[in-house]
């Protein structure tokens, strides 16, 4: 079979023009977005510094005392300075602030944020809380 001229031209046209017999691709999905970063934790199970509202959110943590043979430590800290301490073999509630900036423990049963107050500050008067005070920010606070 013989094309005539103008089959042939409109032939021409039409697979220039993007006819038929030409793929197109689509278009890519949209990718899926980020995942959002976990939660803070509000149990801590493990030795260590926590980043307050990073690691862990603020809030009143309770913890049974000290592992097996051991003293359990503890240390709130703030921007540049530490806040409170304690070394202890006593069970220990303890508010972390949202202020805080990292919170370290050693040696202790784990934290769980809990509904329990906090123990009453030391009044200035006392002599035992003006003793802690001064060990927590001379000697225990470390080099400045």
């Amino acid at each position: 079979m013989k094309l005539t001229r103008p089959v042939a031209v409109a032939a021409a046209v039409l697979l220039a023009a993007g006819g038929a017999g030409i793929a197109h691709a689509q278009p890519a999905p949209p990718a899926p977005p980020a995942p959002a970063p976990p939660a803070p934790k509000t149990s801590i199970d493990a030795d260590g510094t926590y980043k307050v509202g990073i690691d862990i959110a603020p809030g009143t943590y309770a913890s049974a005392g000290p592992t097996e043979d051991a003293a359990c430590y503890w240390k709130r800290s703030g921007p540049d300075k530490m806040l409170d301490n304690a070394l202890t073999k006593k069970p220990q509630v303890v508010r972390i602030e949202p202020g805080d900036t990292t919170f370290t423990t050693n040696d202790c049963q784990p934290w769980a944020l809990t509904n329990q107050a906090p123990p009453p500050q030391a009044a200035p008067g006392d002599l035992l809380g003006q003793l802690g005070a001064f060990i927590g920010q001379g000697i225990l606070a470390g080099p400045r």
